[in-house]
């Protein structure tokens, strides 16, 4: 896989639609800074973590390229409201970029469709200037069609700047038909942000044929090396 040939960019320009992720449960100190330092070595968009990681990642990014992201109310997005804003709130106070919350799918699935979006909406409001705000919608577990597209609707409608497909801890990864739905809810002034089982090249390249322009990925270094060689 040519990323220069197939995509007509450069392996830099591939690298900037990385967030880079580390979100096991169990990863500690060292495995933070090893991914901070990975995201600043491959030029990535972001590097994505637990929020009491923040700290620490920020004061070993010291102003280098890549965003700071933090998950919130991950990954089942069943805290509630106040949990989320809390979170949220937390997270930019500790110098977040960028927040992926997850999407209350258990309201919207009952039909609190409001409930869901105001959880949205509680942290939408409240970004900084700058920082962006993206939706993990948990595709997979969402019934396909109609519903699918109606979550993504109301999180474009909350104010979200990107539609995520999934965290990477549910019953199904990003899928190119998922993603191909994104985006034509988000249209061109919104993101779509693959994730989910991504892990070489080739998901790489079909995800951001599919009209995604971040990509989700603990593998970020292995893709870059494999985009490389063609």
């Amino acid at each position: 896989m040519d990323f220069e040939s197939t995509f007509g960019g450069s392996l830099r320009e591939a690298a900037a639609l990385i967030d880079h992720t580390e979100l096991r449960p169990e990863a500690h100190a060292d495995d933070i800074r090893r991914r901070v330092d990975e995201a600043i070595e491959g030029g990535f968009a972001a590097v994505c973590l637990h929020g009491g990681w923040l700290d620490l990642a920020r004061r070993r990014l010291s102003g280098a390229g890549p965003r700071l992201a933090a998950v919130i109310d991950f990954p089942h997005g069943a805290g509630g409201l106040r949990a989320k804003r809390d979170a949220a709130a937390a997270a930019w106070d500790a110098g977040a970029d960028e927040l992926d919350i997850v999407f209350a799918r258990g309201l919207f699935l009952a039909g609190e469709e409001v409930a869901a979006a105001a959880e949205l909406e509680a942290v939408v409001k409240e970004r900084p200037r700058g920082a962006l705000v993206k939706v993990i919608l948990e595709t997979a577990a969402l019934p396909p069609g109609a519903p699918r597209r109606r979550a993504a609707e109301l999180a474009i409608e909350a104010g979200a700047d990107f539609l995520k497909t999934s965290p990477g801890f549910g019953p199904g990864g990003a899928t190119v038909e998922d993603v191909r739905l994104l985006r034509s809810v988000a249209g061109p002034d919104r993101g779509v942000k693959a994730s989910g089982g991504i892990r070489d090249a080739a998901s790489f390249a079909a995800m951001v044929a599919a009209g995604a322009n971040r990509i989700g990925a603990s593998a970020g270094l292995a893709i870059l090396k494999e985009l490389s060689h063609g």
